[in-house]
């Protein structure tokens, strides 16, 4: 769905976002739905901009509720091990090189992607989790070695907020 232009000849006038808009709409609907986490948290935006993100730049949104092809083909793109990140930077230059001018569909889906590529969020370390590199996995420990952290709370670190919108989405789609 492309925004709604002016061809000049009635003094210019606001060009609308309407296709970033209708891609948040359809991410939003999906988190909904899924019930994964509270609106209000950086982790629902990270997966609502990743998603919205994904429905943007794969051929835009459709005009009817999710058919079972396009839920699949989100389904593809969100998948764990999937090369999204440089899928979303090849198709933002794609679509600037296409559209030359101004832009503010483009430039709303810029803003989301400088977001999430910017901000980082406290996740737990899932490579934390089992035993430490080069131990076998079912070798005696040593309780001098192992990190403070394991005496009951999971490691944590900082991710950029993609690394946790992205899977998020993905089990929305998935719940969906």
């Amino acid at each position: 769905m492309r925004p709604e232009r002016q061809d000049g000849s009635s003094g210019g006038g606001l060009l609308i976002p309407m296709a970033w808009m209708y891609a948040e709409y359809i991410a939003d609907e999906l988190l909904r739905t899924g019930e994964l986490m509270e609106p209000a948290t950086l982790e629902y935006r990270a997966g609502r901009d990743a998603l919205a993100l994904t429905v943007f730049l794969s051929d835009g949104a459709v005009a009817e509720a999710l058919p079972a092809a396009r839920v699949d083909e989100l389904r593809l793109l969100t998948a764990y091990g999937a090369p999204w990140r440089g899928w979303v930077c090849e198709r933002l230059d794609a679509l600037e090189a296409a559209r030359g001018g101004p832009d503010p569909d483009l430039a709303l889906a810029r803003a989301a992607w400088r977001w999430l590529e910017d901000t980082e969020l406290l996740a737990a370390d899932l490579d934390a989790i089992g035993p430490p590199p080069g131990a076998p996995a079912d070798g005696p420990r040593d309780p001098e070695a192992e990190a403070p952290e394991a005496e009951g709370a999971a490691a944590q670190v900082w991710t950029p907020a993609w690394q946790l919108g992205l899977p998020l989405g993905h089990l929305s789609i998935h719940l969906y």
